[in-house]
Order: structure tokens, then C-alpha cells, then sequence
């Protein structure tokens, strides 16, 4: 499928075939594209948790609502981020670039992150923003559906999967075999509404 066309057809589904599940080469790939999603100072910030155990499933399900597509879809994706990637080793992010190159963007990112508790964790939700868009176009483009979540306690949902003290969730993903077609779009607002040329 053509991008263009992905991102057009693109919709949140919510009812899956609770009997399929994809490959492990089909995660893979769906995995091995949201990689790809662009990070500030290519940081690659984000932590992906695929939960697979279905008492797992169960358990968040029962924190989200009760909402069937969390136990029923293929795949569930949490999608986390590491708030102190921009300390871990950051030498590894440019390991491939140029020296000079390195050595400029890991010395620039102690002093634009370091005490900056709200910009790392704006950081963080950008990265899972971007990757959780590549993941849903990813998924369509390969023929399956998929749904953005933010309905569950994210409280909750941290204890079920052990999220480190510095780690953060953005939301979750779910991704599957539709069984029935979304809704059709209940209402976009025309582009003359949110487009805006130079200042409001």
C-alpha cells in the first residue's frame, strides 16, 4: 500500500479476530519499521512492550475500561519512553557519524536536557507520538488495523509491566485482524480551520 493511501485509510478499530496473531517475522518487521521513527538527537528514547502473556492482557484489560481490543487484538503495544536516554551512554546514538560530528551532539545534550524535568518528559511523548504514528501506518501498509489508546490507568498499567522510576507511558496500541470496519469518520474539520500561514 502506498503511504499516501495508508494514512487515508487508516482508521481506530476496536473489534479483532481474538484467533489471530501475527508471526514473529510480521512483528518484526512491524518493530524493526518503528525504529526507523525520527528521536531528538536520535536518542531512540522509546521502550516497546509487546505484551504477549494473556493473563497479562487480562489484567490490563480489566485497568482500561474493559475495552475488548486489549485482550482481543493481535498485538498490544505499550508504548514507553526512557526520560534519562539523553545520559545513558549517549555516545552510542552516533556511534556511526563522523567523530567531530559525535563528539558536537553528545556534548550538546547534558546541558539542553540536564534540570529540565518538563522537556524530557515533552521528549518522551513526542517519541512515542512519532513511533505510535509509524507502528499504525506500518500496520496498515502490511494489511492490518489498528487503534490508539489513552482509556486506561496508566498508574495501574505501570505496576502490571514494571515500568522503571524513569520510564514513562505514553499510551498503547493495539494491532490486529479487523472484524468489522471502523466507524465511518465522524467529522474532520476543513484544512482552512487548522492550517495557519506564518501567525495567527
Amino acid at each position: 500500500m502506498e503511504t499516501i493511501d495508508a494514512i487515508y485509510a487508516r482508521r481506530a478499530v476496536k473489534k479483532y479476530d481474538p484467533n489471530h496473531r501475527l508471526s514473529e517475522e510480521e512483528l518484526n518487521k512491524l518493530m524493526s519499521a518503528a525504529i526507523q521513527s525520527p528521536t531528538s538527537f536520535n536518542m531512540q528514547n522509546w521502550r516497546f512492550v509487546v505484551v504477549q502473556d494473556p493473563d497479562l492482557r487480562r489484567q490490563i484489560r480489566a485497568v482500561a475500561n474493559d475495552q475488548i481490543q486489549v485482550t482481543d487484538a493481535s498485538l498490544l503495544i505499550l508504548l514507553t519512553a526512557d526520560l534519562k536516554a539523553w545520559k545513558k551512554s549517549p555516545e552510542r546514538y552516533w556511534r556511526n557519524a563522523p567523530p567531530p560530528v559525535a563528539k558536537m551532539l553528545v556534548d550538546w545534550m547534558h546541558p539542553f536536557y540536564d534540570g529540565q524535568d518538563q522537556l524530557q518528559r515533552d521528549e518522551a511523548m513526542r517519541s512515542c507520538g512519532i513511533a505510535g504514528q509509524t507502528i499504525m501506518l506500518a500496520a496498515k501498509a502490511m494489511g492490518y488495523d489498528s487503534c490508539p489508546m489513552i482509556g486506561f490507568d496508566i498508574a495501574a498499567v505501570g505496576k502490571l509491566i514494571r515500568l522503571p522510576e524513569d520510564h514513562v507511558i505514553g499510551f498503547m496500541i493495539t494491532v490486529g485482524k479487523a472484524l468489522e470496519p471502523a466507524f465511518p469518520k465522524p467529522g474532520q474539520l476543513d484544512l482552512n480551520e487548522v492550517l495557519v500561514k506564518d501567525r495567527f
